[in-house]
């Protein structure tokens, strides 16, 4: 036990750096995560280099590469004094706390305390006061880009960091960047059918009347727009962004996913490719392009009344090992991309393989902190895989059940309604008297609001069995 050692620790834990912001970060993520940063620092333009050089630090870290943290943080050091002069000592009080941080973790107490006296100056300097921790919009700034990057379970405290940086500085361009870009991410979360998404434009609009000539910012401009059905307008922000030379590879990204939900197919393939030259090691990426063949076999299937034969056909059969082979590398690059899984699982079913279909819709129902869409998403697609390629009605309802049941207004959610309203209608005609049936139908009417509908299907129920229709396992839990 070593009193030295526990002073420094206590001093260690007030700093405001990478090591005490308490990213949420599964361990399978880190890979994905360290090519993300490495892609942004090679191909992201932009002013602020310093915070990403130590998220890599960081992560190094993590990796249990300490000598390369080191490496990363010298970088990060060079960078700070050309691109903020002015404000170059608060940015440095990140990469000093996390020099302290990973000297204390290689064990060498005096350097680490080398830094926590820079610090400690750095402070009494700037705020008169002899504490290790400053509060700053710049400070909160570094910390709400370093959750921004670390993934989704994090974003909603990047939006308070952001949030508070802004209310200090309402037109500070790199602020609105920073909660443009949050509030985005957030809002395609929230898959809610009646969420206008209004917020989420105003905050874009602002943050590209502050950065004109950040083409990143735009494209996310121009999807935004198509989200809410100015397609032809968010169409103009993608052409700018993509004849501005800066951040040339995540605009061909975007830029991919606007032409693919347009029904720009080929324009759509041509672009993922193009950005998957530069960066072959992007999950996001594999999927989006995945997206794109899937989007394919869909366009021959409503051509063809889904009864595609000869050439078309064979372009299916040709398509869709394509579609598999970028799910597979979007999952196996980043484990926990759920929404890869599910398209994955759906592909599976296409070519036939209902094992593997099977195997990996489990996979992803067993994943931890899914989120509420997410779950709906899943019990949504998974429902449709048993009741069109299984046949199976039975495990079919169960599922779109399950989706129904979660309290959370999303599309899937509705559209689990659609399929277990048709199933269930399907059934009854079959058999007048299933009660089942009239159990899920007087359940879908009180879901929605209409409870003279519901009654009405439950009395019918229970004419026909009285002990047997509120047994029926499909009342909602309270």
């Amino acid at each position: 036990y070593n009193a030295d050692e526990d002073q420094i620790k206590d001093k260690l834990q007030q700093l405001r750096c990478h090591f005490t912001w308490e990213f949420i970060i599964e361990e399978t993520e880190i890979p994905d995560l360290e090519n993300r940063v490495l892609e942004e620092i090679t191909f992201l333009d932009t002013k602020y280099k310093v915070g990403i050089h130590n998220l890599l630090a960081y992560v190094k870290h993590l990796k249990g590469q300490n000598e390369e943290a080191l490496k990363s943080l010298q970088e990060a050091e060079d960078l700070t004094q050309p691109e903020h002069a002015n404000q170059s000592e608060v940015r440095s009080l990140v990469t000093w706390g996390n020099y302290a941080w990973l000297h204390y973790h290689m064990g060498q107490p005096a350097e680490a305390q080398i830094y926590l006296d820079k610090v400690k100056n750095t402070c009494r300097k700037l705020t008169n006061s002899s504490t290790y921790r400053m509060e700053c919009p710049q400070m909160d700034c570094e910390e709400g880009w370093a959750l921004l990057k670390c993934g989704g379970k994090n974003y909603e405290r990047a939006k308070v960091c952001f949030e508070k940086a802004l209310e200090v500085d309402p037109e500070n361009p790199e602020f609105s960047t920073g909660y443009a870009i949050v509030v985005y991410r957030l809002d395609g979360f929230n898959k809610a059918p009646e969420s206008s998404g209004e917020f989420c434009l105003d905050t874009l609009k602002q943050a590209v009347r502050l950065n004109p000539n950040d083409a990143y910012i735009k494209a996310l401009l121009g999807l935004k727009l198509q989200d809410v059905d100015q397609e032809a307008e968010g169409e103009k922000y993608i052409k700018e962004a993509l004849t501005n030379a800066s951040s040339k590879t995540y605009v061909y990204r975007y830029a991919a996913k606007f032409y693919r939900r347009k029904g720009v197919l080929d324009e759509a393939l041509r672009l993922s490719k193009l950005a998957l030259k530069e960066t072959p090691s992007s999950a996001f990426l594999h999927h989006q392009t995945g997206l794109c063949y899937k989007s394919q076999i869909i366009e021959i299937k409503k051509v063809t009344n889904c009864q595609p034969k000869g050439e078309d056909k064979e372009n299916i059969n040709r398509i869709v090992p394509l579609a598999i082979q970028h799910f597979e590398r979007a999952v196996q690059l980043k484990p926990t991309f759920e929404l890869a899984y599910t398209s994955l699982a759906e592909m599976y079913a296409e070519a036939g393989d209902h094992r593997k279909a099977e195997d990996t819709f489990q996979k992803v129902l067993c994943m931890k902190s899914l989120n509420n869409e997410m779950l709906q998403h899943i019990h949504f697609h998974y429902g449709r895989f048993l009741e069109f390629h299984k046949k199976s009605e039975v495990d079919a309802i169960s599922h779109y059940l399950k989706a129904i049941k979660i309290e959370n207004a999303s599309i899937d959610k509705d559209k689990s309604i659609n399929s277990l309203t048709k199933l269930a209608s399907k059934k009854l005609r079959r058999n007048a008297s299933d009660i089942e049936s009239l159990s899920i139908l007087g359940f879908i009417h009180k879901v929605k609001g209409e409870m003279n509908e519901a009654l009405e299907y439950y009395e019918r129920a229970l004419r026909l069995a009285p002990d047997l229709a509120m047994s029926v396992p499909v009342t909602p839990r309270h």
